[in-house]
């Protein structure tokens, strides 16, 4: 929070226990809804409500809408029946529909019951879709007009509609049954001369996604082509919706969450961060995880303590063991990372994914002689032993290939099998490398030693 919005959270704070709601009332008209709601988060929740009350209802709706779920759930819920309607005309029916989805089924009928019927029924069908698919991120607010129409009769139905939709920067014309055939811009509609026909300067090559699209794909779409919404068909290509740029910021901004917290082994349950909540959740969640890598783990135990014997003739081979573990894991979790965004933002389709396998592989090699070589010749002048310079220099080479391969691999594997690749973790890598380095390590010992001594 910046000073300036500071001092205004101390000057709220002093005028709520005076009650000068006036004053208050003035001090808080010249926030930015989006201040205004960073305000709201540093209040109790009792004072939370007795700021939203001196609000208008758009101001509000406006403010609320910029928090998390579970603060908009509490505020609307501590309200009286009128404010809260008031607040919920003014949103906008697919933030309503999140709104309502984290309450109790008795407290969001409640609250439909306030609203009128035709929006009332706009959110239940909102509520309808799955949460992360383009039906259950898109709003209902649009502008819609008719082929036939003309631009003058287009500019009145805009005026009429615009002040009800959430955004008024596309035209969208349908047929008598409501299905989409084209588009335009409000740039396009405006200089068009009064008497053309909706039908002649329209786009035909609509740009749109099936309500059932994944939140994801449509976020990818808006990126492609630059959007700032994309129109939601049916299978009949009705239009149901639309989902606006500032949803699909949302969108990825979640996902990307998502696939932070999955690849460190979080569960979905702990991505709201509750500093006051019980621990125990957060332990029953990384627990089974943490455990499964340490007894994966074991396995990199047992190779070494077959090589125990070898060590005991060499002990120089012991100083390279964390160096081998480390540098494989770190070069795994490297081309880990690049895979996983390739496979997340679909950057990287059919044989693009083997293609960058290969080329990871590559890298690896090449990246691996070079330190081959280096730290080759360093463990020959600290041992003086070019036996022990030659087995890290050919260990190290192979496992950075390895788990190049490896890194880049095996999230591709987990996409094919249907799951999430983000799972793929670095640690869970890490662990695999850890095996394998310690495996080529002293396989390439004991055949070298083996020969020379």
């Amino acid at each position: 929070m910046n000073p300036e919005l500071i001092g205004t959270l101390d000057q709220t704070i002093v005028l709520l226990q005076q009650h000068r709601e006036d004053e208050l009332r003035a001090l808080l008209a010249e926030l930015h809804p989006a201040d205004l709601a960073e305000l709201l988060q540093e209040l109790e929740e009792e004072q939370r409500a007795a700021v939203v009350r001196l609000l208008a209802g758009p101001t509000a709706a406006e403010a609320i809408a910029e928090l998390e779920l579970p603060e908009q759930a509490a505020i609307v819920t501590q309200l009286a029946p009128e404010q809260a309607k008031a607040i919920l005309d003014e949103m906008s029916a697919d933030d309503v529909a999140d709104l309502l989805a984290e309450l109790e089924p008795e407290e969001s009928g409640a609250l439909l019951q306030l609203m009128t019927r035709e929006d009332a029924t706009d959110v239940r069908e909102l509520m309808g879709f799955p949460e992360d698919t383009a039906g259950g991120i898109m709003t209902t607010e649009f502008v819609a007009i008719h082929a036939h129409c003309t631009v003058q009769e287009a500019i009145d139905e805009l005026r009429r509609l615009a002040p009800s939709a959430e955004t008024a920067y596309y035209v969208y014309v349908v047929d008598v049954r409501e299905r989409l055939v084209g588009v335009l811009s409000l740039r396009e509609l405006i200089v068009a001369p009064p008497d053309t026909v909706i039908q002649s300067i329209m786009r035909t090559n609509v740009v749109s996604v099936h309500v059932g699209e994944d939140q994801e794909e449509v976020a990818r779409i808006v990126q492609k082509y630059n959007l700032l919404a994309v129109p939601v068909v049916d299978d009949q290509q009705i239009l149901r919706g639309i989902v606006t740029v500032d949803d699909v910021i949302d969108v990825l901004e979640e996902e990307a969450t998502e696939d932070i917290y999955r690849a460190g082994g979080v569960s979905e349950a702990e991505q709201e961060l509750d500093l006051e909540g019980s621990i125990w959740p957060a332990i029953g969640s990384r627990l089974p995880w943490l455990l499964g890598l340490l007894f994966l783990s074991l396995v990199s135990g047992k190779v070494i303590e077959h090589f125990t014997p070898l060590m005991d003739r060499v002990t120089a081979l012991a100083i390279f063991i964390t160096t081998m573990a480390g540098g494989a894991g770190n070069a795994a979790t490297q081309a880990l990372t690049v895979v996983v965004r390739g496979l997340a933002t679909g950057e990287m389709e059919g044989e693009q994914v083997w293609r960058v396998v290969w080329r990871e592989a590559r890298i690896g090699l090449v990246i691996g002689l070079v330190c081959g070589v280096v730290l080759g010749l360093t463990a020959m002048l600290w041992n003086g032993s070019p036996w022990i310079g030659l087995i890290v220099g050919l260990s190290i080479t192979i496992n950075l290939m390895l788990a190049k391969a490896a890194g880049s691999l095996v999230p591709v594997i987990i996409q094919r099998i249907g799951l999430d690749p983000a799972v793929a973790s670095g640690p869970f890598i890490a662990t695999i490398t850890d095996t394998t380095s310690m495996l080529v390590y002293f396989s390439i010992a004991t055949l070298i030693l083996r020969a020379v001594l």
